[in-house]
C-alpha cells in the first residue's frame, strides 16, 4: 500500500511540474490583455494613425522593425533595446544600422499604454500590435495578433548579423533562413509581399540594378538615374514601383515583368520553386492577404517569452 502512494505521490509530483512548466512558459492568446489592458488595441490603434497620416513610409518602417526583431532571437522587443556595459544591442547590426527606423513611434506608444496600463503590456506585444496596424492603415488585411509576449532582459548584434537575411540573398538561402524558424518557403514568399510598401537604400539595391540579368531594363535605368555606380548609398528608391504607400498585391505584378528592387525580391521569380506562387499573388490579391496575415501570426510566434521569463520593460529602450 506505501509503495503504490508513493508511486501516486510521484506521478503528482511530475503532474504538478508539468503543469507548473505550462504556467510559467504560457500560450499567446489575442484575449491576453482583455482583463487588464482592454483599451490597448485602441491606444496602439490611434498612435499608429497619427504616425502613419504623418508619413505613410512609418507604416512600413514598423513592420519591419517587427521583422527583424522576431528573427533575431524571438519576438522579444530586443531590437528596441540600447547597448549597454553587459551587451552589445542590435540597433547597429549590419542589416539595422542607418536602415530599421520607427523607435521612437513605440516608445510613444509604450508611454501611452504605461499612462492607462501601468506594468502590464510589453514592448514586444506593442510591437506586434503595431505592425498589424501598420499594416491595416495602409490598405492591407487584418488579423488577431496573438499576446503575452514579455520583453527580453538582453539583445545580441552578432545575431542580428547572422540571423537576418540580406538583400543579396538566394532563393536557397531565404528558404533556409525562414526554415531555421520554423517557417515554410510559403510564409517566406508571403512575408516578403511586405516589400509592397516602404523603401530601400541604393546600396542594398546598387548590384541588382547593374550586375543582375534578371531585371528589366528599363526599370535598372530608372533606378540608376538616382543610384551610381558609385556613391548615393542612402538615396531611397519604392521598393513597389507603382504603390509604394498602398498594402496590396502590385510587388509580386513587379517580380512578374522583373521589376524586383533586391536581389533577394527577384528571387522569387527567377525561375525557381516560387514562380508559381508568385503568379498566383500577382493575380489573386485574397489569396496573398490570407497567406500573409496566416504567416504574420505564425512569425509572431518565433520563441516568444511568456510566464516569468523576461520582464515587461517600463522603457522599451532599456532594462528595468
Amino acid at each position: 500500500m506505501a509503495r503504490v502512494c508513493g508511486r501516486i505521490l510521484a506521478l503528482c509530483f511530475v503532474v504538478a511540474v508539468l503543469a507548473a512548466a505550462g504556467v510559467a512558459h504560457g500560450q499567446l492568446s489575442p484575449t491576453f490583455y482583455n482583463t487588464t489592458c482592454s483599451n490597448l488595441e485602441g491606444i496602439v490603434r490611434s498612435a499608429m494613425t497619427q504616425a502613419v497620416n504623418k508619413e505613410a513610409r512609418m507604416g512600413a518602417s514598423i513592420l519591419r522593425l517587427f521583422f527583424h526583431d522576431c528573427f533575431v532571437n524571438g519576438c522579444d522587443g530586443s531590437i528596441l533595446l540600447d547597448s549597454t556595459a553587459n551587451f552589445t544591442g542590435e540597433k547597429n547590426a549590419g542589416p539595422n544600422a542607418n536602415s530599421v527606423r520607427g523607435y521612437d513611434v513605440i516608445d510613444t506608444i509604450k508611454s501611452n499604454v504605461e499612462a492607462a496600463c501601468k506594468a502590464t503590456v510589453s514592448c514586444a506585444d506593442i510591437l506586434a500590435v503595431a505592425a498589424r496596424d501598420a499594416v491595416v492603415l495602409l490598405g492591407g488585411p487584418t488579423w488577431k495578433v496573438e499576446l503575452g509576449r514579455r520583453d527580453a532582459t538582453t539583445a545580441s548584434q552578432s545575431a542580428a548579423n547572422s540571423n537576418l537575411p540580406s538583400p543579396g540573398s538566394s532563393l536557397a538561402q531565404l528558404i533556409s533562413a525562414f526554415s531555421a524558424k520554423s517557417l515554410s518557403a510559403r510564409d517566406m514568399t508571403a512575408l516578403s509581399g511586405a516589400h509592397t510598401i516602404g523603401q530601400a537604400r541604393c546600396a542594398t539595391f546598387r548590384s541588382h540594378i547593374y550586375n543582375d540579368a534578371n531585371v528589366n531594363a528599363s526599370f535598372a535605368s530608372l533606378r540608376k538615374m538616382s543610384c551610381p555606380s558609385s556613391g548615393g548609398d542612402a538615396t531611397l528608391a519604392p521598393l513597389d514601383v507603382q504603390s509604394a504607400t498602398t498594402f496590396d498585391n502590385k510587388y509580386y505584378q513587379n517580380l512578374v515583368v522583373r521589376q524586383g528592387l533586391l536581389h533577394s525580391d527577384q528571387e522569387l521569380f527567377n525561375n525557381g520553386t516560387q514562380d508559381a506562387l508568385v503568379r498566383q499573388y500577382s493575380s489573386n490579391t485574397s489569396a496573398f492577404s490570407a497567406d500573409f496575415a496566416a504567416a504574420m501570426v505564425r512569425m509572431g510566434a518565433i520563441s516568444p517569452l511568456t510566464g516569468t521569463r523576461g520582464q515587461i520593460r517600463l522603457n522599451c529602450s532599456k532594462v528595468n
